[in-house]
């Protein structure tokens, strides 16, 4: 890690846009919590060195030329797929909407995915991966596409559970644009299942989280399992 200090502690959250307005962002707003990590060289050393312990322990030989970096890369993989805990200070800008208030706001939906993620299950540390489909009904703000997969993506880089991620991407959604209804879906394959023996054929799991208009009105939540389908979603159960 070259001398170089890896962030892991850092300022509280920042100040973000939201349309032309600056909102002031609290540990609850977890989008924007802008955290960067930090671990020093000598700890950085110091986790390597226990990683070659267990893994040695575990019945790799470690020290060949092949493995010698291994706790290394190890550890650095582990840092990067974690990285969500840091937040991401461009997911706070939002944009008006053109809707100007029409009949049509509360039902017209904008759906994005398939939307690939990865993360790691918090109870055994393997990963879990799959994909996400977010939808929402807008009100007065809209968010590039782009911004969705962002907030995926910061969510899944962490140790987590699948139907925590769904939650937060619902809840966050929800404080970022205040939309009339929000929509999330996510399916996956679990590792720690499938490694471990507990299931044999490889099975997926599905979570889905309503919010405002899609709890109220099953043919928008139809409607969204449609448009999921359309991009790829095998089914809802």
């Amino acid at each position: 890690m070259n001398e170089q200090v890896t962030q892991m502690h850092g300022p509280p959250p920042v100040v973000g846009m939201v349309g032309e307005r600056l909102v002031p962002l609290t540990d609850e707003a977890e989008w924007a919590a802008v955290s960067p990590r930090q671990i020093t060289p000598e700890e950085w050393q110091r986790f390597e060195d226990y990683l070659k312990e267990i893994f040695e322990a575990l019945g790799l030989a470690v020290g060949s030329a092949a493995t010698a970096d291994t706790p290394r890369r190890f550890l650095r993989a582990l840092f990067d797929a974690t990285s969500g805990y840091e937040g991401d200070e461009k997911l706070v800008t939002a944009f008006e909407t053109e809707c100007h208030g029409g009949s049509d706001c509360r039902i017209s939906q904008i759906v994005e995915g398939p939307i690939p993620f990865f993360a790691l299950c918090e109870h055994h540390a393997l990963p879990f991966f799959g994909k996400a489909y977010v939808g929402y009904i807008a009100h007065e703000h809209i968010l590039g596409l782009s911004k969705l997969t962002r907030l995926v993506r910061l969510f899944a880089r962490r140790f987590s559970m699948q139907e925590r991620i769904g939650r937060q991407l619902a809840e966050s959604l929800q404080q970022i644009l205040q939309p009339h209804g929000v929509a999330v879906h996510l399916e996956a394959v679990h590792l720690c299942t499938q490694m471990r023996g507990v299931r044999e054929i490889e099975s997926s799991t599905r979570t889905t989280h309503w919010r405002g208009t899609y709890d109220e009105d099953p043919q928008l939540r139809a409607e969204f399992f449609t448009l999921c389908g359309q991009r790829g979603l095998a089914g809802h159960g």
